[in-house]
């Protein structure tokens, strides 16, 4: 693997990186949205991505233009570059998505390699195979061999400064994902997309989704730029950022607006069905539902492509500043509320809290406690380890969500989620949460979670646990010698 990426900031696994592109000669911000450019028809041209909305990476089908009677000569002589008419970098993708849709192609990884350095591509794509989800173990296992079969051709070919994509495969079977992911990075080439998985947001598969990214985050060096294939509606950019991708493709922005399809981060909406603009990028700010309705196809086409530019590059924006103050989580979960299969995949997001943990920075500004989930968030799993390194003093201790009592050796606070701490921590992160005054049980839980692990620990300490009306699952879950004190009055 290539020394191309360079992270600048973490919060969870989503980070603020820096990928260097030698062949372009330029240096992309991520997380990055590459535009998907049809050669045969552009709807929003690549010029005007790069001037009305700061493109600095796009992507095209090699294969298009390879089986093209219009456009090989001339991408040929050309250059893709002046083609597009583009200075930033271009992505080519091989034709695996064709081999997908209609089971064959007629070109090989060397010849579609070879073709793309010829063009001018920044960044090549083997002839992977795309195993959909849900196939049999046999298949994805055949498949997967083939990839990596592929990749090791696409290792030997002459590619210069090109940078070469090694893909991620291993369909729903997230022991081949990571296994994949390994693979890859042991390859020598440069960019790791994570593959086959738009069936899956097709069909609303967001759990599916989070568990086969986290599967090849495992197999992936922390060092490795990651590509989400496919990943065009701007609603599950915050999740798969949180879960570490940091380049998507995005061709959604020009195939919804022709049917009339208008995004936001939440949903999509049909065109017919608005009555206001819900968005104040230009078009909306300049343009009633009427008028847009009332325009003539390719118009209308064309203004709904803005618009769904300005929501997906919109989106990244807001998702870079919540990494760069902080608040990443707290972004995925008001997004995560948009919609239930959503709320599925930040669920599956938080059962690999443990290993976004790993990346996720000590101290932060404040932690917002906005529901249940956010007793699993990876602060949470970090708090619980840290109780392991500390020690109560004395032989009697009080754990105490109101105030001290001077028959104990030493008063603890406990804070749902987070469960027990001394006392001098409480002015640090994540201990200064804001929280809600009625927490759901999944707080009161993990906070009895967390006082477990404190109990287990000291076996010769006594326990007194002072709590403000817990509930019987919360309860329930403590150890047996830990005496319990009711605040509100009952033991």
């Amino acid at each position: 693997m290539t020394d191309v990426f360079e992270v600048d900031r973490y919060d969870a696994a989503g980070r603020l990186g820096e990928l260097e592109v030698p062949r372009a000669g330029v240096t992309v911000e991520t997380p990055a949205l590459l535009p998907v450019i049809n050669p045969h028809l552009q709807t929003i041209t690549p010029a005007q991505l790069e001037s009305e909305f700061g493109a600095e990476i796009l992507i095209t089908n090699s294969y298009v233009l390879y089986g093209s009677e219009d456009l090989r000569e001339p991408v040929e002589q050309q250059g893709l570059h002046d083609l597009l008419d583009f200075s930033g970098a271009v992505v080519t993708d091989s034709g695996s998505f064709q081999l997908a849709e209609y089971g064959q192609i007629d070109v090989t990884t060397e010849e579609i390699l070879d073709f793309q350095h010829r063009i001018g591509s920044d960044i090549g794509t083997p002839v992977d195979i795309p195993t959909p989800p849900d196939v049999s173990r046999e298949q994805a296992e055949g498949e997967l061999a083939t990839t990596q079969e592929r990749l090791a051709t696409a290792a030997e070919v002459e590619t210069g400064d090109m940078l070469v994509n090694a893909p991620v495969q291993g369909s729903t079977y997230t022991d081949l994902r990571e296994a994949a992911g390994a693979h890859a990075a042991q390859s020598g080439l440069d960019v790791f997309p994570v593959g086959a998985v738009v069936p899956m947001m097709n069909e609303y598969r967001y759990a599916d989704l989070a568990d086969v990214v986290a599967a090849a985050k495992r197999g992936l060096p922390e060092s490795a730029p990651v590509h989400l294939f496919g990943a065009g509606h701007p609603m599950m950019f915050a999740l798969a950022v949180a879960l570490g991708c940091d380049l998507f493709d995005s061709a959604a922005y020009a195939i919804y607006a022709r049917d009339d399809r208008y995004m936001t981060v939440r949903t999509t909406e049909h065109l017919e069905d608005l009555d206001y603009f819900p968005c104040s990028c230009p078009v909306c700010t300049s343009h009633t539902p009427a008028e847009v309705r009332s325009l003539d196809a390719d118009e209308r086409e064309r203004l709904l492509s803005e618009h769904n530019l300005h929501v997906s590059y919109g989106e990244l924006r807001t998702i870079k500043q919540a990494i760069r103050r902080g608040d990443l989580l707290e972004l995925v979960e008001a997004r995560a509320r948009g919609h239930p299969a959503m709320l599925d995949g930040y669920r599956a997001l938080l059962d690999h809290a443990a290993q976004l943990e790993r990346t996720d920075p000590v101290s932060k500004d404040t932690f917002f406690h906005l529901s249940g989930e956010s007793a699993r968030r990876p602060e949470v799993v970090r708090h619980h380890q840290r109780l392991d390194r500390l020690d109560p003093r004395g032989d009697s201790v009080l754990l105490t969500e109101g105030n001290g009592h001077d028959d104990f050796d030493e008063c603890w606070n406990l804070l749902p989620p987070f469960g027990p701490f001394p006392r001098e921590l409480a002015d640090g992160y994540p201990l200064t949460a804001e929280t809600p005054e009625r927490f759901e049980a999944p707080a009161y839980e993990a906070a009895a979670a967390g006082v477990a692990r404190l109990v287990s620990a000291h076996p010769d300490t006594e326990f007194t646990l002072a709590h403000d009306d817990w509930p019987a699952s919360a309860l329930d879950a403590l150890p047996e010698r830990v005496d319990l004190w009711n605040l509100r009055g009952a033991e």
